[in-house]
């Protein structure tokens, strides 16, 4: 009785629920992350084998070229050389298992309900489609939010406060919630550092976008874009700046999912 008072009352907060599918989704978004930290890992080891031999590479890593300088590599002990073969062979696999994952959610896409949030959230810079789909995977249907702050706040991007009586005391942000969608807004936010423009790559993943998608996308880099460098010249730290545009970005990833409407399950 007293839930049913509640419900008449509107104070219950409504669930959203999510499908098979989505689960499924959501399930390969974070096997293809735990493959990525795999690949981080494995990566590491080689670079702190090969500093421990004196052994570094100049150019940029992990290109056709470093894996030709890496599989040249000789060392005076069979040990030494079955160590870094075994080194090498760890990470190929972790690359393997990461493409096939990523080819695996791509496949997942057209009987998915939140396939078009997806395709819109491209057109934002710094969301490209695993961006797009591990955001939509982990927060699920963005239009449940009221505002675009309730959403900062369930990212854990608001600031945090310690207060006693009338003393306030600001503190950082209060890092609640999805952590690994954090990092990536975090990720997303470092593309704003340049100056804000539609290149060739942004242009082919908005093709076939809802222009109002397009124009979300298109204020959210003027706007962001600028306030990085206007807080860059008032001497705030990147990190500080980055924190704040990955913040105001999710507010756009609000608005854009407030336009994009899910796709109506196909009944079998």
């Amino acid at each position: 009785m007293m839930l049913a008072r509640l419900s008449r009352a509107g104070e219950l907060a409504p669930l959203w629920i999510p499908d098979v599918t989505h689960e499924a989704v959501r399930d390969l978004v974070r096997a293809r992350q735990a493959a990525s930290n795999d690949i981080r890992k494995s990566r590491q080891r080689i670079q702190s084998f090969l500093l421990k031999h004196g052994r570094r590479y100049s150019r940029k890593p992990w290109g056709g070229q470093h894996r030709t300088w890496l599989a040249n590599q000789s060392f005076d002990h069979p040990a030494q050389q079955i160590a870094f073969a075994n080194y090498l062979s760890a990470e190929g696999q972790a690359v393997d298992r990461r493409t096939e994952l990523d080819q695996q959610i791509r496949e997942l896409m057209p009987s998915w309900t939140l396939s078009p949030l997806v395709d819109a959230l491209q057109a934002l810079r710094g969301v490209a489609f695993i961006i797009a789909v591990s955001v939509v995977a982990e927060i699920g249907d963005i239009s449940r939010f009221e505002t675009a702050r309730h959403l900062m706040a369930y990212l854990g991007l608001v600031p945090a406060e310690r207060s006693s009586g009338s003393a306030v005391r600001p503190r950082g942000i209060t890092k609640s919630g999805n952590k690994f969608v954090r990092s990536l807004m975090l990720e997303a936010a470092w593309c704003y550092r340049l100056r804000a423009k539609v290149g060739e790559r942004l242009r082919r993943r908005s093709d076939g976008v809802p222009e109002v998608a397009k124009e979300i996308a298109w204020k959210a880099q003027v706007r962001l874009c600028g306030r990085y460098r206007h807080l860059i010249a008032r001497g705030k730290k990147s990190q500080l700046v980055t924190t704040a545009i990955a913040r105001e970005l999710v507010g756009f990833i609000w608005a854009i999912g407030q336009q994009i409407q899910p796709r109506q399950p196909q009944i079998s």
